[in-house]
């Protein structure tokens, strides 16, 4: 199991009581010629204008009495006060605490009931593709636009796990980790920080250019991974109807709009995290990021592709991710396919061994499916399944189905470029990727550079077992045949499972 950290793929829900503070300025006006890389098919001059909004969705209502509950380990007030749609200050009041960051663990806490202040804007700022690392993303060249444009990004480098990577490698990595566009990431950049464009930015920006203050997220590639983790959380949440209010970063709940799209909720829930009420109407406005995006990309819309998702979708094929005969355990059920905000797309396994924590293992991870090897990086090992169809080995990462293989040791570790078949080895489970507290591989499916969650309507199904969530991260079942294998830290006859 891992520790939550913006960069990993397995994120337990683990929170500390430091606090986070928020760079609030001034949004100057941009002005932008047209880079010489973007489409000449589009308009000149392209309309402000926002699409019709979409059919109204019943939105699960707002808790109107209030509710207790039970301090948990390694928890603070915030994330409580998110998770219930009300202030910090709210429940401070309500049980009169004298200091807000001292929590004893079965502390009993009474949570109010929300109090909206209002209901958000309707206007719809980008297409659900937009926010996700979809095909409409495959003709975008990040390295050409960022280095045209000429800002500090353009120049910028950074370590990042003692490796030195510029502005551009920084940028790209985050869209494929967390699967998000890197135009709404560099939209989102230049709104907060004008690094796109400026050679010389403001320097109070310079070390939290998205302006999320916190000794943890310094540097452009936590920033932009903490962008990248917010606007999944809004999009994937409003995906499966898990969303009704945002609480604002001055504490104030305002109902969301029912007929925004997902790609507008990213962008909506991403602000709120940063915004007072004022600042984030403006943010989430026309004149807000979807200026920004007019400006340094043309219309939003012009980019859409749609379904990402066909109606018919179904998952190929797929085996469980080790040789027949050796006991595995099947250690997580539905999470975070990276990062806690991007759906609940994965599940967790743990070669055997009596051993805890990270130790290294000499059993075999091995392909659930038939493809080619994309990526191997960085603990990571992401597969095309495209073998047929229209995107047959196209090599792209925003098309069709690929799969996640997470904290896959470098030692034996497969190569990019290799066509490996299902039961195929592809590399040792471990902890490399991020933080991990014990030794596992992280497995997560997307298509079309969505991430596809395990518990809702198209569930993993691996050698006949499907996944089943029970409501709660990383609670969960795989299911074949009437029988069923819980998910459970360590090892356990209940969690185990073999070929």
């Amino acid at each position: 199991m891992t520790l939550l950290v913006v960069s990993l793929a397995c994120t337990r829900s683990l929170t500390s009581g430091s606090k986070e503070w928020v760079i609030s300025k001034p949004i100057p006006e941009l002005s932008l010629t047209p880079p010489p890389s973007l489409p000449t098919e589009l308009p000149l001059e392209s309309p402000k204008l926002s699409p019709t909004p979409n059919a109204p969705r019943i939105l699960p209502p707002l808790r109107n009495e209030p509710v207790n509950y039970t301090v948990q380990p390694g928890e603070s007030l915030a994330p409580i006060a998110q998770r219930y749609l009300v202030s910090v200050n709210d429940i401070v009041n309500e049980n009169n605490l004298s200091n807000p960051d001292l929590l004893e663990i079965g502390q009993v806490l009474v949570i109010p009931p929300p109090k909206p202040i209002g209901t958000g804007t309707d206007f719809i700022i980008l297409p659900n593709s937009e926010l996700v690392y979809s095909p409409g993303s495959v003709d975008f060249e990040t390295a050409t636009f960022i280095r045209d444009h000429g800002g500090y990004l353009a120049n910028f480098t950074e370590e990042v796990n003692d490796i030195t990577l510029t502005g551009i490698q920084i940028v790209e990595r985050v869209a494929k980790e967390f699967s998000v566009n890197p135009r709404v990431l560099l939209a989102v950049l230049q709104y907060q920080s004008r690094w796109v464009t400026e050679r010389d930015p403001d320097e109070s920006t310079l070390i939290y250019p998205i302006g999320i203050y916190s000794p943890w997220r310094e540097g452009l590639y936590k920033q932009l991974a903490w962008a990248a983790n917010n606007l999944n959380r809004g999009y994937y949440l409003w995906k499966v109807n898990g969303l009704s209010a945002w609480v604002l970063a001055d504490g104030s709940v305002l109902n969301i709009s029912p007929v925004i799209n997902a790609g507008t909720a990213g962008v909506q829930h991403m602000f709120s995290q940063l915004y007072d009420h004022d600042e984030w109407d403006h943010a989430v406005s026309s004149e807000g990021l979807f200026s920004t995006f007019n400006e340094l990309f043309r219309y939003p819309f012009d980019y859409t592709f749609e379904p990402i998702l066909p109606s018919d979708l179904t998952q190929p094929p797929m085996q469980l991710p080790f040789e027949p005969g050796v006991v595995w355990s099947f250690t997580g059920g539905p999470h975070g396919g990276w990062g806690d905000g991007s759906a609940w797309a994965a599940l967790d396994f743990a070669p055997p061994g009596d051993a805890l924590g990270c130790v290294q293992s000499n059993a075999w991870v091995v392909a659930i499916a038939d493809g080619t090897v994309l990526r191997a990086e960085n603990g990571a090992v992401v597969q095309d399944l495209d073998i047929s169809g229209p995107n047959t080995n196209d090599g792209f990462e925003q098309t069709g189905w690929t799969v996640l293989y997470m904290h896959i040791e470098s030692r034996d570790r497969v190569s990019p470029s290799t066509y490996v078949r299902a039961g195929e080895r592809i590399g040792h489970a471990s902890c490399e990727g991020g933080v991990s507290s014990g030794t596992h591989v992280h497995l997560a499916r997307r298509y079309n550079g969505e991430w596809i969650p395990a518990d809702q309507h198209l569930p993993f199904e691996l050698d006949g077992w499907v996944s089943e969530g029970l409501g709660s991260i990383y609670d969960g079942y795989l299911h074949r045949d009437g029988q069923y294998i819980e998910a459970w830290e360590g090892q356990r006859d209940e969690n185990a499972i073999q070929r």
